[in-house]
């Protein structure tokens, strides 16, 4: 068994696993970056109402993260339980995304029933790609070292998709749409579609998993749910992805504001997020080499410091001293780029932990969980924003008063800073350190034995 599930992964199979992730961001991305900018410039509605949108659906897809965790850990085929998600799912989730970005001409009204329905379509059917995926990379190996490559190379392709996406975007809007920008977003997010659909079936074709549940393990969801809320690092993890992804989206949502609005200068949109994309990409490459050296725990706590101090720094930069800003993304992209490697790699181990612990095993869950916790910091992030700009009284397109410049700064500085402490501090509560860890997998190894 040991050589089985402690198997040293071949290239072929890692560069193949990570690739879908690029795919992942060609649409995450896009909806982090450009989304609401899109339902308030383009689409039509205000900010208020886009980010109660956005909010709602949030929450609403948060809860059928479990749902499709648990339909993957019960799914049986020839190809195993997760695999078989990544040829199923892509083709509805590119018909939704087209049909997001379709600008329908309808009324106030309608136009925001269209944006629900297609958005929260959308969300779901990536959640049915995504989560699969996610549970995946905790049953190729049971090696806690080749996790940690694993994922460090498949954030190497996520922040390269997320660099792509953000760079090629704009132009690929003007470009498609011949200068009508409703054609525009709604042909380049079926581009985007397209190729991510390429990159999740390589990704089915060229992986295998390893590991599987305890034969003697009955199937009950609901003692699914109770294993993980006993689960100390697990609860951990949870609210530290929420947290994060608060801290995240606070600064990729408000990014485009800043640029149009404070610093009058949209077109360095073009080069921001994809400076921090790219100096990630290099962090998270370096995921496997510091924790060779360095705890995960102690690693984390001290990645989200940096991020507090270097968002905080943002709030004193003058306008006009543009490569101080892109000085200070690009030290952030380097500190945020191992944390995602990093959590999911710390997610499986929390699945061992589980079945050390219980005696049951259910991955996909683990995950699924785990992205309810991501979403639901999205949603208030998102949520966050519009509350803001709707006290400061935005509005789309105009010169924007003092008071509203002044909260997109704070949006891009002291408030996802505060955030970012507040990561370190759960942090404090994660118990598996890489002696437990050891000694779960050698305690897992000698009962399959």
């Amino acid at each position: 068994m040991k050589a089985i599930v402690n198997t040293q992964l071949t290239w072929r199979e890692k560069i193949s696993y990570g690739v879908a992730d690029m795919g992942f961001n060609f649409y995450w991305t896009n909806i982090a970056t450009f989304l609401l900018i899109y339902y308030t410039d383009t689409f039509g509605i205000s900010a208020a109402a886009a980010a109660s949108m956005m909010f709602t659906i949030k929450i609403v897809n948060a809860f059928t993260d479990p749902m499709i965790g648990a339909a993957a850990d019960r799914t049986s085929t020839r190809w195993g339980k997760f695999r078989p998600w990544l040829l199923w799912m892509p083709l509805p989730l590119a018909g939704a995304a087209f049909l997001t970005y379709t600008t329908p001409d309808l009324s106030a009204d309608g136009k925001l029933a269209w944006a629900y329905a297609t958005y929260l379509a959308m969300m779901v059917c990536y959640t049915g790609v995504n989560i699969p995926y996610n549970a995946l990379s905790g049953v190729l190996s049971a090696d806690a070292q080749e996790r940690s490559v694993v994922n460090g190379l498949r954030f190497i392709f996520a922040f390269a998709g997320g660099t792509l996406v953000t760079a090629a975007t704009p132009a690929m809007v003007h470009w498609l749409g011949g200068g009508n920008d409703k054609l525009g977003w709604q042909l380049t997010m079926l581009a985007w579609s397209v190729l991510a659909t390429m990159l999740f079936v390589l990704t089915f074709l060229n992986t295998r998993e390893r590991i599987a549940p305890p034969a003697e393990q009955k199937s009950n969801v609901w003692q699914d749910v109770r294993d993980l809320s006993q689960n100390r690092p697990w609860v951990a993890l949870f609210f530290l992805a929420l947290i994060i992804m608060i801290t995240i989206t606070l600064r990729t949502s408000s990014a485009a504001y800043y640029f149009k609005y404070v610093v009058q200068r949209p077109d360095l949109m073009a080069g921001f997020v994809p400076a921090y994309m790219l100096a990630a990409a290099a962090g998270a490459s370096l995921t496997p080499v510091m924790t060779r050296f360095v705890d995960k725990k102690k690693l984390m706590i001290i990645l989200m410091s940096i991020t507090a101090v270097l968002s905080s720094a943002f709030f004193f930069v003058p306008r006009d001293h543009i490569w101080l800003m892109f000085a200070l993304q690009i030290g952030m992209g380097l500190a945020l780029g191992p944390k995602s490697p990093l959590a999911f790699s710390m997610y499986a181990d929390t699945a061992d932990y589980n079945e050390w612990r219980t005696g049951r095993r259910a991955t996909a869950m683990t995950f699924a969980a785990a992205t309810f916790s991501q979403k639901l910091g999205t949603a208030i992030g998102v949520a966050v924003i519009g509350w803001i700009f709707t006290r400061l009284g935005y509005v789309a397109n105009a010169a924007q008063t003092e008071g509203s410049q002044a909260g997109i700064v704070w949006l891009m500085s002291f408030i996802p800073a505060a955030f970012a402490l507040l990561a370190v501090a759960v942090m404090f509560f994660y118990n598996l350190d890489n002696n437990k860890l050891r000694q779960i997998q050698a305690d897992l190894e000698a009962r399959k034995s």
